[in-house]
């Protein structure tokens, strides 16, 4: 009881996002999606130009077109390459765009754009797969790194441990992959599960080097006692692009 009145603040707000996410998928209509996929993007484009330290104004008009085509174009992650191509003629046309002001247009938008995909691609259930494998590594990590958790796993992030690493992938691996079996077998199921709890791990760090170079504690104050929409994302940004890559090469 006394854990939960330490942590009341983060407990609710997760309740509340759990209940929001199990409501929108319960409804699982397109355009529903996209406006929700939209909204966390947008949100957390402007954490990341924040994070980047981009000082280039007028970028978010830009995310936003590209967000409405990736309403009616069917292969988002595709628009994604297209953005990279457009940007890179704009480096050699211009020298004075710099690359720097680009790294919004791929974190978070890349994982983003994939996650949309892959819910065109394989639907809901594929949703639901990434999140219960990324949840299940936060959970699984904090209780294995809480109980028996003492070699650090990198400076990067130094309450993570070893430990805790190892024993959330497991509990990942093995509890998220009955998820996959409405789309895939169990054979690549495991191997997509422990494929995306590595990658949310790495995506968590990645995230976590973005704030230490920001010198910044969360990425934003969105979501009371989670930070922002990237602390919340971060693993799903790296679980959405790996888990799409492998469905579309193993199945």
């Amino acid at each position: 009881m006394s854990m939960f009145g330490e942590h009341s603040e983060r407990v609710t707000t997760g309740l509340a996002l759990l209940a929001g996410v199990f409501i929108i998928g319960f409804i699982d209509n397109f355009f529903l999606m996209w406006l929700v996929f939209g909204a966390i993007y947008i949100l957390a484009f402007k954490e990341a130009i924040k994070l980047f330290e981009v000082e280039k104004d007028g970028l978010l008009p830009f995310a936003i077109g590209l967000w409405l085509v990736a309403g009616i174009y069917p292969y988002g992650d595709d628009l994604f390459v297209l953005a990279g191509v457009a940007y890179a003629s704009a480096v050699a046309f211009n020298k004075e765009v710099q690359w720097k002001d680009f790294f919004p247009f791929i974190y978070p938008t890349a994982g983003i754009l994939f996650m949309f995909t892959m819910y065109e691609e394989y639907g809901v259930m594929s949703l639901l797969w990434l999140l219960a494998v990324v949840a299940l590594t936060d959970v699984g990590a904090y209780a294995v790194g809480k109980s028996i958790g003492k070699t650090q796993f990198c400076e990067t992030s130094p309450n993570k441990t070893m430990e805790g690493v190892v024993g959330g992938i497991v509990v990942s691996t093995l509890g998220g992959m009955f998820f996959g079996l409405s789309i895939v077998d169990l054979g690549v199921a495991f191997l997509v599960s422990f494929a995306v709890a590595v990658s949310s791990i790495f995506g968590d760090l990645f995230e976590s080097s973005l704030k230490r170079a920001a010198g910044v504690k969360d990425s934003g104050d969105l979501l009371p006692g989670h930070g922002g929409v990237l602390d919340r994302i971060d693993g799903y940004l790296f679980g959405g692009i790996v888990m799409l890559v492998l469905l579309r090469g193993l199945v």
